[in-house]
């Protein structure tokens, strides 16, 4: 907690779960995802998938209500690394504030972004593709 009694964002924590379905990777976060630890944590988590061959990865977002510009740029940076091995990187169900601050950012222009997760599997699926 801050000095003010409100919850600090840098004391939040984040966790990913992981599932698989139909060859796409599901990664659920929860919490948020900002400078610092968050950041680190999810951009190795990314890395990991990246390096294991992970076909199509389904970012499910829904758990998450803040991610800043650190956050973001993991995203953006993990998508072109993703694109460049000819593999996929979708976002799921970001929440409103998120799914703002991309089309603010015309980030929505450049991420797969889906609100229903068997229309984004059947798309990522590498039997859909």
């Amino acid at each position: 907690m801050s000095p003010t009694g409100t919850r600090d964002r840098r004391e939040e924590k984040m966790e990913i779960d992981r599932s698989e379905d139909r060859g796409v990777t599901v990664v659920e976060v929860r919490g948020v995802i900002n400078f610092g630890e968050p950041a680190q944590e999810f951009s190795a988590y990314l890395h990991d998938l990246l390096a294991a061959d992970v076909p199509a990865v389904l970012v499910d977002l829904s758990g998450i209500d803040h991610v800043d510009s650190t956050g973001l740029g993991e995203l953006v940076g993990y998508l072109q690394r993703f694109e460049k091995e000819g593999r996929r990187l979708a976002l799921y169900r970001p929440h409103r504030r998120i799914l703002s601050l991309l089309r603010l950012t015309r980030l929505d222009e450049i991420f797969s972004i889906y609100e229903d997760r068997e229309e984004a599997i059947t798309a990522l699926s590498p039997a859909g593709s």
